[in-house]
């Protein structure tokens, strides 16, 4: 999850298939979070601007200075931002604050949040919070994080008489029986995901 300044018009990213290596302004999919900022001579930074800078398509494009933050612009949604996003450090992520660093996660959503001041500030907001649970699932660890009054995923709504049931999951298998998967086998390598999952019933078991 990326914070709103640094979806730049243009980016440059590059590939190498054998084995998998990638460099961008996406990081480098190494599984370690702490170098992504990497610019495009190969050093490592801590400064967004820095890295984003390095990473210009077209020399002619002004580097990107003094960016305000997003709660300094809009500072009435600062006090909300924060209540909102503490989540993320609170004691419904325990299981995962010892396997991803819960910080750079919560700057990011307070940092979002503040910004989506123009509607949507919920998808701002419940976007950020999903992206730590996404990591966290990644590592291991499943986090139920949203409540009816939090980001609630509705889907008993989908929920029609005679059919099959659709309930949520933190952490849902991606694998389900189908007609051309009968078996319902599929790769190791998936994590698990949230979202509304189907249960089919016995007499109807293939989606």
């Amino acid at each position: 999850h990326l914070p709103a300044h640094f979806l730049f018009h243009h980016f440059v990213y590059c590939i190498s298939i054998e084995p998998l290596k990638v460099c961008g302004l996406c990081g480098n999919f190494d599984g370690n979070a702490n170098n992504d900022f990497m610019k495009h001579n190969g050093e490592v930074v801590t400064d967004p601007e820095d890295f984003g800078n390095s990473w210009k398509v077209n020399p002619n494009c002004p580097d990107v200075t003094n960016v305000k933050h997003p709660c300094d612009a809009n500072p009435h949604r600062r006090a909300w931002a924060i209540k909102q996003c503490i989540i993320i450090t609170t004691p419904v992520f325990t299981d995962c604050h010892s396997l991803v660093d819960s910080g750079p996660y919560y700057d990011a959503c307070v940092r979002d949040t503040c910004a989506c001041d123009s509607g949507g500030d919920c998808d701002c907001l419940c976007t950020a919070v999903a992206a730590y649970a996404a990591e966290c699932r990644k590592r291991g660890a499943c986090v139920a994080w949203r409540r009816p009054d939090f980001c609630p995923l509705f889907c008993d709504y989908y929920n029609a008489p005679g059919e099959c049931e659709w309930h949520y999951k933190p952490c849902g298998s991606t694998c389900m029986k189908t007609c051309k998967n009968p078996s319902g086998t599929c790769s190791d390598q998936i994590p698990p995901l949230e979202g509304c999952f189907l249960q089919c019933p016995s007499e109807r078991p293939y989606f």
